[in-house]
């Protein structure tokens, strides 16, 4: 597990443009946090580092999808109750298209994530800072986020 230290939102968006550049089509990004966290901030860093400049919280829409490379499926899983809502609105089709899974508030509907999910954990620790644990990239992975000198 990485641990990493943000000191502001656009080191945040850093994180993001970095990970970005290690994942793969088909990975699952399960972000969870309190409200303003930095959630939306790492995976707005994420989808403008693959080419979209649009990338804004689903809190209303429960999933947003971005026309980068790869695709891009944010989905935001605060307003569910449970997974049987998540798979109501389709997430398996979402989740076998080949593109890159990002989560929001994945503890609401936890039954329903892959096993092989990237898992972030995020936590305030000081004014605009906040501590993000990365578990789940795997040793080669966490070394080259280590190389791009974001942890």
């Amino acid at each position: 597990m990485l641990k990493v230290v943000s000191h502001s939102e656009a080191e945040t968006e850093a994180l993001g443009a970095a990970l970005a550049n290690l994942l793969r089509p088909g990975d699952f990004v399960a972000l969870s946090g309190g409200l303003g966290a930095g959630k939306t901030a790492l995976c707005r860093g994420l989808v403008r580092a693959l080419g979209s400049e649009e990338c804004a919280s689903p809190t209303f829409t429960i999933v947003h999808e971005y026309d980068c490379d790869p695709p891009v499926y944010h989905f935001d899983a605060y307003r569910l109750n449970n997974a049987d809502e998540l798979y109501e609105i389709g997430c398996e089709e979402y989740f076998a298209r080949g593109g890159i899974v990002l989560m929001e508030w994945p503890e609401k509907v936890e039954e329903a994530l892959p096993k092989e999910a990237v898992r972030l954990f995020f936590a305030g620790v000081g004014e605009g800072e906040r501590l993000i644990e990365i578990d789940g990239l795997g040793p080669a992975r966490e070394e080259a986020l280590k190389a791009a000198g974001v942890c």
